[in-house]
């Protein structure tokens, strides 16, 4: 079986920057360690982390901090929080170390400064993801998030008020494209939409593994694209790949292999989410090379 593994799989420098630190705490820290959400959206990186001690808490447990958060550290994952969160960690008294992705820091900087600006902003991506949840808490005025044709279709916007565009930096970058067409070309009594800037601010790093994940995908027979299931960067990416090989399979480790996934198939492609360990893409790689 000839396979073909992309050169951008796996952990992101964000990621890597943020586990690396968690990893360094454990090291050198004999306070209790906690992550503000799973670090990463990988099952077995975080159980590792469990089990050397390292618990995952939300936002309900900042409000109301244990004697043993309050004398802990909270890390602050690379996905980034919005500014009432750095507020409470401050009035509660717990430290915390920030690994906020450098990326995901710099579309804070610009949404605050546009909204405070009286701009609208718009971010797209996914509400439910908590790098947005985090963007949108730096806004300090009205901001909507889109995340599809229909979304874009239906915003209609504050009157006499200019438009500032961001995106998640995981988004899928041709959709990005695809919904600020579609807000360029929107009307509102009249007039065409006042859109001061449109920033891509999809990380470089995205925007590779998405374009490689694409060709490799058109080349091959069988498309595997390795990831956690909360992943939305490893759900674009398979998303990707499926419109490229209809033959595409979103898999976690190699157990989720299976014999019918190579049927007639004498060329695999490999790819793999920010949040994907080395060792589990070689684990997959290793795998469809003996087994299959």
């Amino acid at each position: 079986m000839k396979v073909k593994v992309a050169e951008t799989a796996g952990f992101c420098f964000g990621v890597q920057r943020a586990i690396d630190k968690v990893y360094e705490l454990i090291g050198k820290s004999e306070k209790p360690i906690f992550t503000l959400g799973p670090i990463i959206h990988n099952e077995e990186v975080v159980e590792d982390l469990a089990s050397k001690g390292v618990q995952v808490i939300s936002e309900k447990d900042i409000d109301a901090p244990s004697e043993k958060l309050r004398s802990g550290i909270v890390v602050i994952r690379s996905h980034g929080v919005g500014k009432p969160i750095y507020d409470k960690l401050k009035e509660k008294g717990i430290s915390y170390v920030d690994v906020t992705c450098p990326f995901v820091l710099k579309i804070h900087r610009i949404v605050e400064k546009e909204s405070l600006a009286g701009n609208h902003v718009i971010i797209i991506g996914d509400k439910d993801h908590p790098e947005v949840q985090g963007i949108c808490g730096w806004c300090q005025g009205p901001c909507t998030v889109i995340r599809n044709e229909e979304e874009a279709e239906a915003f209609v916007p504050p009157a006499d008020q200019k438009i500032c565009i961001v995106s998640q930096t995981t988004f899928n970058y041709n959709k990005f494209k695809d919904l600020v067409e579609i807000l360029r070309k929107k009307r509102y009594d009249n007039n065409v939409l006042n859109i001061l800037n449109i920033l891509n601010t999809i990380c470089n790093a995205t925007e590779e593994r998405q374009k490689e994940a694409k060709n490799i995908a058109g080349e091959v027979d069988t498309m595997l694209v390795v990831g956690g299931r909360h992943s939305s960067n490893t759900q674009k990416l398979f998303e990707i790949c499926k419109k490229e090989c209809g033959n595409t399979y979103y898999i976690q480790t190699p157990v989720d292999l299976d014999s019918e996934m190579f049927q007639c198939s004498s060329y695999v492609g490999i790819t793999a989410g920010a949040s994907t360990p080395k060792k589990i893409i070689e684990e997959v790689q290793e795998h469809v090379r003996i087994k299959f």
